[in-house]
């Protein structure tokens, strides 16, 4: 579950609430094409902007249009007692793993960002993947608070933030960290940019946003490294560029918000207020590098 490529969709979702048949039908069409596993309810699928029984509704969605590939439920909130009810409703529905990322307001220290760990796995019967998103949350791990987390029950991976640009500053970093955690868990990449390189340098899986519009695409990058050919996988990256500066410029959910709806696989609006779309200079931006790319799967 916590390896190859794992694919992370939107939540269609308008003030009206989510778009339930989009919903499932994106993640069906995730399974149908051989991800390893699906990110319900991620930063791309808006967990943040939903209520607990939106989000317990589409983890029952997710799980059941994922016809037995594993889904991997996002159970962040700001306060414990919240990650925990939330926790509770994913293994209800039937989630496969856990994602949690370190929600705040507040700075948190790090004995803070521990405890909240530490509270939460003790109570989990699944396995947990470790969200390192500073940009969003703000929290900065250093490698020996993810070794300190990496030893709890039921850590069973650690998504990181994009790896160095030189690919042996990327092993060196990789490496690092894993000389700190156990064994049985992995290492993910994350920034979708640099996921070429982070596969290449031997992290373990792609927390992918592209993969969740695109899992064919996604999975050709990933399926390239895995096997060892380390150039196809860059090849393949660099092939992509165009659409990793849209990622870059205007953030990877505004971009496959747009793709989605463009494709028809969404309707519109389908970000959750206050959150908006692109304006009409952006989207066919977007438009003509998915159609430049010929990218639809």
């Amino acid at each position: 579950m916590f390896r190859g490529l794992s694919a992370f969709p939107l939540t269609p979702t308008s003030e009206q609430g989510i778009d339930e048949a989009a919903y499932a039908a994106l993640v069906a069409r995730l399974a149908a094409a051989g991800v390893d596993s699906i990110g319900a309810l991620g930063s791309t699928g808006g967990y943040a902007y939903l209520t607990r029984e939106q989000r317990a509704r589409a983890a029952k969605i997710a799980v059941e249009a994922a016809d037995g590939v594993p889904v991997i439920i996002s159970i962040g909130a700001l306060r414990t007692s919240h990650v925990q009810e939330l926790a509770e409703d994913a293994q209800k529905a039937g989630a496969s793993g856990v994602l949690l990322a370190p929600m705040t307001y507040q700075p948190l220290t790090e004995e803070e960002v521990f405890g909240l760990y530490e509270d939460v796995t003790r109570e989990l019967s699944v396995p947990l993947c470790v969200y390192d998103n500073p940009r969003t949350t703000h929290v900065h791990f250093t490698d020996e608070l993810h070794g300190r987390i990496a030893q709890l029950p039921n850590v069973g991976s650690i998504k990181i933030p994009g790896v160095p640009d030189d690919p042996r500053e990327a092993e060196l970093r990789i490496d690092a960290l894993r000389a700190l955690i156990p064994d049985t868990v992995t290492i993910g990449v994350s920034g979708d940019w640099t996921a070429a390189r982070g596969l290449n340098a031997g992290c373990d899986a792609w927390y992918s946003v592209l993969g969740g519009t695109f899992p064919r695409t996604a999975l050709a990058l990933t399926r390239a490294a895995q096997a060892g050919h380390a150039g196809s996988a860059a090849d393949l990256s660099e092939g992509l560029e165009s659409l990793w500066a849209l990622f870059r410029r205007y953030g990877g959910l505004r971009v496959m918000s747009a793709a989605a709806s463009h494709l028809g696989l969404t309707g519109e609006p389908n970000l959750p207020r206050p959150l908006r779309g692109l304006d009409g200079t952006a989207r066919r931006e977007v438009v003509a590098v998915l159609d430049a790319l010929a990218l639809t799967s």
